[in-house]
């Protein structure tokens, strides 16, 4: 027992590695995971005394036992055995493949990574490019009851949306943000989910795969999470409101019905001086397709590009961005369950196109194209009229000066060569006219 054993060095720092791991795994990681997350919860506690909505504990859960959660769901589980009999293989396969759908959807929330990183980063972010303007904000959330889902509904304009809404709702909760293929790229990927967004695949028809979206969106709503969607479920091509899709909402609805947990939907509205994907946007409208040409190289140029004006000193931004918060619609009082996907959507859609601000460069090419040709007067008469007839509530005017308000959108229109002077007369370019439409369309159903 007390001869000596002589080995190689190798050998002695193999070993000394596996007892070092060893001892990490069963003595030092929980420890140290446990002290982690107390720091958390206590963290958590000292940021829902701040939040108009709390974040609720389900967000908090470990990602391992979330995926277990859904994977394990009786009807998912359901949906499983019959995935395996339409598609002839074994259940285990199938079980496997569902499993992999839920590891893609799932978040992992960081309350760290979202309050601490992704909220300076859109404060930052959004104040660099534009001029931000809360133009409506009195959701009225502090009198709505507090176990009730709270869902923010918004028309979808730019992936900047993203970035905005997260920054001026940084005070009422975290949202949970239903995130295209778009953002499902690698370490883009790792922050979005550790924001507690979830991937979708928009034009996914896989049943299977349907089953376990819903099952997770049904989970959310049903522990009262509070969370983000655009009901038009993708990019306005146009600039203007598109229809309304059902999908997720399908799901919150029967989320909501299944937790017997009240419902309120917040219209967001959004609207911008410029989009920074406009030109793609309506490359796309025009092609008929939304198979968008921007890679990522190409945004990574554009980036570097702005980097270099800000550098020199020749950096304006782009505009004003305005967000609109409009009257809140609460489930239980708009009649009796089962409620119907469709017209509730279409009745949100009503409530976000009343909401929508109204800025200077969507108005200025509204009246170029509307009344075509004119002079600058004519033009500032026209301005004029156009702001008798729009609600107030809806309107920002830069300074709170009308004639400022058409120097400046003019401005930013003719530095993109979306209106020329042509003998004091005012004109959009046949070439441009597109972009032209694509701000005007924003502004459209309010004029």
């Amino acid at each position: 027992m007390t001869s000596q054993v002589t080995l190689p060095l190798w050998a002695f720092v193999l070993i000394l590695t596996f007892a070092a791991v060893t001892f990490a795994s069963h003595f030092l990681f929980p420890s140290v995971r446990w002290f982690f997350r107390r720091r958390m919860e206590r963290a958590v506690r000292r940021l829902n005394k701040r939040l108009e909505r709390p974040i609720q504990p389900f967000k908090l859960l470990r990602r391992q036992d979330m995926i277990q959660r859904l994977v394990y769901d009786p009807e998912v589980t359901q949906a499983i055995v019959e995935h395996a009999k339409a598609e002839g293989v074994r259940e285990d396969v199938a079980f496997e493949r569902a499993r992999r759908y839920a590891k893609e959807i799932v978040p992992s929330f960081s309350a760290w990574a979202y309050f601490g990183f992704a909220i300076r980063a859109a404060k930052l972010l959004s104040t660099s490019l534009y001029r931000v303007r809360m133009v409506h904000h009195d959701t009225g959330l502090a009198d709505v009851d507090p176990e009730a889902t709270v869902v923010f509904v918004m028309n979808h304009r730019s992936n900047m949306d993203y970035v905005l809404v997260t920054y001026l709702a940084a005070d009422r909760s975290a949202l949970s943000y239903a995130v295209g293929e778009w953002a499902h790229v690698w370490p883009l990927s790792r922050l979005i989910r550790a924001m507690g967004a979830y991937f979708i695949r928009r034009k996914s028809r896989n049943d299977l795969y349907r089953k376990v979206l819903g099952k997770y969106v049904q989970q959310a709503t049903a522990a009262g999470v509070t969370q983000a969607v655009f009901p038009e479920g993708g990019l306005s091509l146009d600039g203007g409101l598109s229809l309304p899709k059902v999908g997720i909402l399908k799901y919150i609805l029967e989320g909501a019905a299944s937790a017997e947990r009240d419902v309120v939907f917040v219209p967001v509205a959004l609207n911008y001086d410029r989009v920074l994907e406009d030109t793609i946007l309506c490359r796309a409208h025009d092609t008929g397709t939304r198979r968008f040409g921007a890679r990522i190289s190409v945004v990574f140029r554009a980036i570097l590009r702005q980097v270099w004006l800000r550098v020199t000193g020749r950096f304006h931004r782009f505009g004003y961005a305005a967000v609109s918060f409009g009257e809140p619609l609460l489930l239980s009082d708009i009649g009796s369950a089962p409620h119907k996907p469709e017209a509730l959507s279409r009745l949100i859609m009503t409530r976000i196109a009343d909401a929508v601000p109204v800025l200077p460069v969507p108005l200025v090419a509204a009246l170029l194209l509307r009344d075509g040709p004119m002079t600058r007067d004519t033009l500032e008469v026209a301005f004029a009229k156009s702001l008798k007839a729009l609600e107030s509530g809806r309107l920002h005017l830069p300074r709170n000066n009308r004639d400022y308000a058409v120097e400046f959108g003019l401005r930013n229109l003719q530095e993109r060569g979306i209106v020329e002077t042509d003998r004091d007369m005012l004109t959009i370019p046949a070439h441009k006219a597109g972009l032209a439409r694509f701000y005007a369309n924003s502004i459209r159903h309010l004029l």
